[in-house]
């Protein structure tokens, strides 16, 4: 059985690894390798991408609070992991973080030797 975990954790970027065409279209640029939880990680493919949005005060306005991928590593994990629009403090690096973590595998660790 493959059981997806809540982690809701902050992860470091990895400098240089952005992705440039989100950027360039404005959005948050996916960074290609970032640390988490001491290991390092490569973005080996993007599953699917999202924005989610929440009503602005009482001006009626909508605004894009995050945007949301879900990823598969080159440690065989599938992560969705979030980039927050508006920046916590004065580190941009602060805005991400990973939401869940699950394996591609259902016996993970078994069969390996």
């Amino acid at each position: 059985m493959i059981v997806e975990q809540f982690i809701s954790e902050p992860l470091s970027p990895e400098d240089g690894t952005f992705d440039a065409g989100g950027m360039a279209r404005g959005e948050a640029g996916l960074p290609g390798r970032f640390r988490w939880r001491e290991r390092t990680y490569r973005v080996v493919e993007v599953l699917t991408a999202w924005k989610t949005t929440s009503p602005e005060g009482g001006s009626g306005e909508v605004y894009l609070r995050r945007h949301w991928w879900e990823v598969l590593t080159d440690q065989e994990l599938i992560m969705k992991i979030y980039c927050e629009r508006q920046q916590r403090g004065r580190d941009a690096k602060g805005r991400w973080f990973v939401y869940t973590v699950r394996s591609t595998t259902a016996h993970q660790g078994e069969g390996r030797g």
